[in-house]
């Protein structure tokens, strides 16, 4: 049986601490915190694809934190932002490449107008079946810029 993953980040901060990594330490202790969080609030256990989608709206808190420091010039925290950001990543699926986002995006779009769903709704059904098929493989904020882009062309 594999190990689920709250075992995993469990296990590695304990790994992080015995290693006196304190960025990889900090970053896991505040994801196990978000975790327990949810827990109390829906008083149930999480299962790995609710763990999943805590890390995926840190993995985005982070970049939207990287952009603000970068835009105020303060490089020393985009950087740190930017390092816990590469750690929280290790959590996730492999990331999609260019090519199947695009593939995705066509596919989607493609079914999407056999329906005959046209003007903002397109939009809207491109999003949703797109993030289905991506979940937590892709930037959801670039993949609607490229879907965007795509029913314009």
């Amino acid at each position: 049986m594999s190990q689920t993953l709250k075992t995993r980040i469990n296990d590695d901060i304990k790994s992080a601490m015995r290693a006196r990594e304190q960025v990889r330490l900090s970053t896991l202790r505040f994801l196990q915190a978000a975790i327990k969080s949810r827990e109390i609030d829906s008083q149930s256990e999480l299962n790995d694809s609710e763990v999943q989608s805590i890390i995926e709206k840190q993995v985005k808190q982070r970049r939207e934190s990287i952009v603000a420091f970068e835009q105020a010039g303060r490089t020393e925290h985009a950087e740190k932002e930017q390092a816990e950001l590469l750690i929280l990543q290790e959590y996730l699926p492999a990331q999609a490449d260019e090519q199947e986002i695009q593939a995705v995006i066509k596919a989607v779009l493609d079914e999407a107008t056999a329906k005959g769903i046209q003007g903002p709704a397109l939009m809207g059904a491109v999003m949703t079946g797109v993030r289905t098929k991506l979940a937590g493989r892709a930037d959801m904020a670039a993949v609607a810029a490229q879907v965007k882009q795509s029913l314009q062309a």
